[in-house]
């Protein structure tokens, strides 16, 4: 990886979240098997996190795997955690060399336990790492999310720990998986597509959209650099009026 680099003047994005898509018409276009895509696909996460160090940015997550990708075939499924397998056992020692921080959010019941091993031994080795934050969505869902966190307030206020008036914005975004993360400030979707896919719903509310022609695997360097200029060129006015000269 890459060293941070200092010709940007203005200040990158703090939190960029990509929602990685492409992955299966990219090995179609190439007569190749789904599964060529997802292995391919791996690479460009590689790309991504050189590129976000190399930006400043101090805060990566990516969509992974959704809660949704569960009704796909059985095989692609497997291939994807075989292939995530291999990223925490092959990955985390050049992570941990570059000052990466690993977190994974999501529903980790669904996942085979020896993964769920490897996130909690790969979370606790680089968790003192504060280069960059990476934060990768597995079996994870935007929705899913706020009712877990919903649940989890409605059971402490049924308890009586806690006042359902006391309640807030920034209450129930402490009960989200995404706890002490800030929200992103640009979220990126590869492939074309121009929606988000419950990804991150309530931490996106005020995030900058950048839609990206290019499929997953072919994501690099240079095409993040470009979103974040993308995004350094907008005015970010959060339903202010801006007042006139």
């Amino acid at each position: 990886m890459a060293r941070q680099s200092s010709s940007y003047q203005i200040a990158p994005p703090r939190h960029v979240a990509v929602i990685m898509d492409g992955n299966g018409r990219w090995a179609r276009a190439r007569g190749l098997p789904r599964t060529a895509g997802h292995r391919q696909g791996a690479e460009s996460v590689r790309r991504a996190v050189t590129g976000a160090v190399e930006l400043g940015i101090s805060y990566l997550t990516l969509f992974g795997f959704s809660s949704e990708n569960w009704k796909r075939p059985l095989t692609e499924v497997e291939d994807l955690m075989g292939l995530l397998r291999r990223y925490l056992q092959s990955e985390i020692a050049e992570l941990y060399k570059e000052g990466v921080h690993l977190r994974v959010i999501g529903d980790r019941s669904r996942l085979p336990r020896d993964i769920v091993r490897l996130i909690e031994e790969a979370e606790a080795r680089t968790h003192p790492l504060q280069r960059l934050k990476l934060t990768i969505a597995l079996s994870y869902g935007g929705r899913q999310d706020i009712v877990a966190a919903t649940r989890r307030l409605a059971e402490q206020a049924a308890a009586g720990v806690l006042d359902p008036a006391a309640i807030d914005e920034e209450m129930f975004a402490s009960a989200l998986s995404t706890e002490g993360l800030p929200d992103p400030d640009l979220v990126i979707r590869t492939s074309g597509e121009q929606r988000i896919s419950n990804f991150l719903l309530w931490e996106s509310a005020y995030s900058e959209l950048v839609f990206v022609d290019k499929l997953w695997p072919e994501f690099d360097e240079h095409d993040l650099a470009a979103a974040v200029a993308e995004f350094q060129r907008r005015d970010r006015r959060y339903g202010a009026a801006v007042e006139s000269g």
